[in-house]
């Protein structure tokens, strides 16, 4: 990730970003008055990297998911700032037609529930074929044909699931199917919103597997949406940490996970299951995941939940500084020991 907020287009060209998120505020209006789901969110996504954003419910992760889509419907609306993708401009300034172009043949998404985007009343390769039709493919035969393939590939007989109906497979085939849906139309991007949420270990393993298999084979830039920082240590060669709509931590995943500079992402990795030693290892996060109409307007977001909270988080926001290992925190903590 690139440290540098204010990244050209020939800087983004040179460093092989993908897409630049700049300055990115959501708002979403409600009787109490106005509220940001994002709040001047700056993200680099690097080519053929898989790029994971990780925080608890309510800290705007599926927000910043619909943004990428331009999808942000009312009450919430994009307040600032823009998403640029190589080659493709401003997704936020895209409508109609030139939106369209963009959903699906440059970013595949993967939603949380893939049955719930499924039409429960056509057999699967019936809504491939629909899928082709709907972005103008002349022979969308061709597609059921890649269908076919990538389920062989995730250990799927494809005779059986693509003449399914969605009920009729189990919660990780259709998780799989949902993958396959993203990818049959090539995209340049795979997003992927909580792709492991409500499985069981063993699939969730699997298809996990899966992902970094297609997404080395096809060279994909994949951006992860998760709230479990075991996936994240799995997968992610970075990872940005959001809370409250901010960026908390953003950098090379080991590095993260061996020295983090923030409190909250602390938090997220004593959280992770052990397999083994103690249960009192894993320690659940203290206090509850962030509410929109509780934020606090200024000072740090996180200092009510914050072991280290000191006079200068209640007035002063902190801003993202480089770490000795490269990577960005946003606290005005010094590293104080955790013991």
């Amino acid at each position: 990730m690139s440290a540098d907020l204010s990244t050209t287009s020939e800087a983004m060209k040179s460093s092989h970003i993908v897409c630049s998120v700049r300055n990115l505020t959501v708002t979403y209006q409600t009787d109490a008055g106005d509220f940001p789901a994002l709040h001047n969110v700056n993200l680099d996504i690097q080519q053929n990297q898989i790029t994971a954003v990780i925080g608890e419910s309510g800290s705007g992760k599926s927000t910043l998911a619909l943004a990428m889509l331009n999808g942000i419907a009312l009450p919430g609306r994009v307040t600032g700032g823009t998403i640029s993708l190589s080659q493709h401009g401003d997704v936020l300034a895209l409508r109609g037609k030139a939106l369209r172009r963009l959903r699906g043949p440059v970013v595949g998404t993967v939603f949380q529930a893939s049955q719930n985007a499924m039409n429960p009343l056509r057999r699967i390769g019936k809504q491939i074929l629909d899928l082709g039709r709907s972005h103008g493919y002349k022979d969308p035969r061709i597609l059921l044909r890649e269908a076919q393939l990538l389920a062989k590939k995730m250990s799927m007989d494809p005779d059986r699931v693509l003449t399914a109906y969605p009920h009729q497979l189990s919660g990780g085939m259709r998780q799989r199917l949902g993958i396959i849906m993203a990818l049959v139309l090539h995209p340049e991007i795979l997003l992927l919103d909580e792709p492991t949420t409500a499985l069981d270990l063993l699939t969730q393993s699997a298809v996990l597997q899966i992902i970094q298999s297609i997404h080395r084979e096809r060279q994909l830039t994949t951006l992860l949406i998760t709230h479990d920082m075991g996936v994240v240590a799995e997968v992610a060669d970075t990872v940005v940490v959001l809370y409250a709509g901010r960026v908390m931590e953003e950098g090379r995943t080991a590095a993260v996970l061996r020295h983090p500079g923030h409190p909250y992402t602390r938090a997220l990795i004593k959280a992770i299951p052990r397999l083994t030693g103690s249960l009192d290892q894993a320690r659940p996060l203290e206090g509850s995941p962030p509410d929109l109409t509780m934020i606090p307007r200024q000072g740090c977001v996180f200092r009510q939940r914050c072991r280290y909270r000191m006079a200068l988080c209640d007035n002063e926001s902190p801003s993202l500084k480089q770490l000795e290992d490269g990577h960005l925190t946003a606290c005005h903590w010094e590293g104080q020991s955790d013991d």
